[in-house]
């Protein structure tokens, strides 16, 4: 596209000049030219040709000079065209004005007229500059609008109501997810396969951003079509069966950690099968914080094949399941400390007479937040807290 140049100077054989020296760039289509003769009609020439890029500008002229057409074009805010002014050698009073008024670059007359190519060719260049930022600014803007979307549409898919079994009295739970970024990796879910059986699952995608959370929503869904209203013989053979789907075609070659369960809500028990999650804590109710042991587990979605093994704990009414992933653990303050898991079992301690999920939650984000300060949050931040109260 031809950069656009408004000439305007009152003698009139300029205008032969210019067709004449740059007849090159104008056959080229590199550079287009339009001719005024004063302030007036260059005002005039900018309302009609709104793509102007340059004016080039004599500043003794009659009706109306350089320089005041110079405060006419600050005054209309067209801050992308670029003014060269063309004075009289040694006229420094006025070249200096015209600075002080926005000039971009001024020429001396009488014109040599490769320097008014080198000069038109630089101002062209910054002015393409400035357009390559505007589309990059552009942009950026537009992908920040799709990151804030696709925050609101992850956030929308976790669960939101809580508690979510207000009727129930035989379990409470709480929930939340803060990504790192606009949108992150990690996962969480719940809910009834029948009246006595509730699945959960916390999750952690091995990347960040908007492929984690593409991942992470593939995980959660295929988790819920494959276990919602369905009877199961084995959590561990039913968990191959989503591991060996999340496998096939990864050739982005991301995995997601994975604490899976199921709670049978009238004895306690958890069948859980652990890929490559952190271990929770079990919150035992008048006696103390007691961590899971750690089983080996491969994360899902790289050997299609793997067997996982079933693992089995029991909660007594009372008690409190506390999961998380490693963005609780592995949070840093200024002082480069992590979090770890001493800090969160000092944290949970104090609840272990039964409190409300959400306060445990509530809890642990403020003392989060506090630990890390004026540190950047490096990695998503997760928790699912769910109490077994009984019959």
């Amino acid at each position: 596209m031809a950069i656009k140049i408004l000439s305007m100077d009152d003698e009139l054989d300029m205008e032969m000049l210019i067709q004449t020296r740059f007849r090159k760039q104008i056959r080229e289509k590199r550079y287009e030219f339009i001719f005024v003769h004063n302030g007036v009609e260059a005002l005039e020439a900018l309302t009609e040709h709104s793509d102007i890029d340059i004016v080039l500008s004599d500043i003794n002229m009659p009706e109306m000079d350089g320089l005041t057409f110079l405060s006419h074009l600050n005054e209309s805010k067209k801050s992308r065209i670029k003014a060269v002014m063309v004075s009289a050698h040694g006229d420094m009073d006025n070249i200096r004005r015209a600075m002080n008024l926005g000039a971009f670059d001024f020429i001396t007359k009488p014109i040599n007229f490769d320097d008014l190519d080198i000069t038109i060719d630089k101002t062209a260049g910054y002015i393409e500059m400035v357009i390559q930022h505007e589309k990059e600014r552009d942009q950026l803007v537009s992908i920040q609008n799709d990151l804030l979307i696709a925050r609101d549409i992850q956030q929308s898919m976790l669960p939101k109501i809580f508690p979510p079994f207000p009727k129930r009295k035989d379990l409470d739970l709480h929930g939340f997810l803060e990504p790192a970024k606009s949108v992150g990796g990690d996962l969480f879910d719940f809910f009834l396969i029948d009246e006595n059986h509730l699945f959960f699952i916390i999750g952690d995608v091995s990347d960040k951003g908007v492929p984690a959370c593409m991942f992470m929503a593939i995980t959660k869904a295929i988790f819920k079509t494959h276990f919602l209203h369905r009877n199961y013989e084995d959590i561990a053979d039913e968990v191959k069966e989503v591991n060996a789907f999340l496998s096939e075609d990864n050739d982005s070659f991301m995995f997601v950690t994975a604490f899976v369960g199921i709670l049978d809500l009238q004895t306690g028990v958890v069948e859980y099968v652990d890929a490559g999650h952190e271990p929770p804590f079990i919150l035992r109710k008048d006696k103390g914080v007691e961590p899971v042991v750690k089983t080996t587990g491969m994360a899902l979605g790289i050997d299609p094949d793997y067997n996982y093994k079933k693992q089995v704990l029991t909660l007594n009414p009372g008690d409190t399941l506390f999961m998380y992933t490693d963005g609780v653990t592995d949070a840093n303050n200024t002082a480069g400390d992590r979090f770890g898991t001493h800090r969160a079992e000092d944290v949970l301690t104090p609840f272990v007479n039964a409190p409300l999920p959400q306060d445990i939650n509530k809890s642990i984000r403020q003392h989060l937040k506090d630990f890390i300060g004026e540190n950047s949050q490096f990695d998503d931040i997760t928790v699912l807290t769910i109490q077994f109260n009984g019959n």
